[in-house]
């Protein structure tokens, strides 16, 4: 028989990862399309000043696109960390309130087997004085 365990191994689940990776795809896009521009500039057919003014109008664009994509990955990186934050400390104090829960069980035994303890020398002692 055959199992399809391994059926879904490269899938993407977690969702920050795929967003994560698109980043690079979308800087990569950025640079190719800003290599791209340049070299067509480059060999097309026009007066020097010309090219020039093309060229830095390009670059500034690409700059434009790169701040705002830059702009947006920092926000959403601020957005994650803000809730990895807020997860972290609902389980940490979740872990608390269990901790102390678990302490408070373990005293009250404690003292019901301390107490049991002292009864039983009582009456012990009790039996040897009789």
């Amino acid at each position: 028989m055959k199992t399809h365990h391994h059926e879904h191994e490269y899938e993407h689940e977690d969702p920050y990862e795929e967003q994560h990776g698109s980043g690079s795809v979308l800087a990569g896009m950025l640079v190719g399309a800003a290599i791209g521009a340049a070299v067509a500039l480059l060999y097309a057919p026009r007066a020097g000043e010309e090219t020039r003014a093309e060229l830095r109008d390009r670059a500034i664009e690409l700059r434009d696109r790169t701040t705002e994509t830059v702009k947006d990955k920092v926000e959403q990186v601020k957005t994650k960390a803000y809730e990895v934050k807020d997860t972290v400390l609902e389980k940490t104090e979740e872990l608390k309130q269990r901790g102390q829960h678990m302490a408070s069980e373990q005293l009250d035994r404690v003292s019901q087997t301390a107490e049991a303890g002292k009864r039983k020398i009582q009456d012990s002692q009790e039996r040897n004085i009789s």
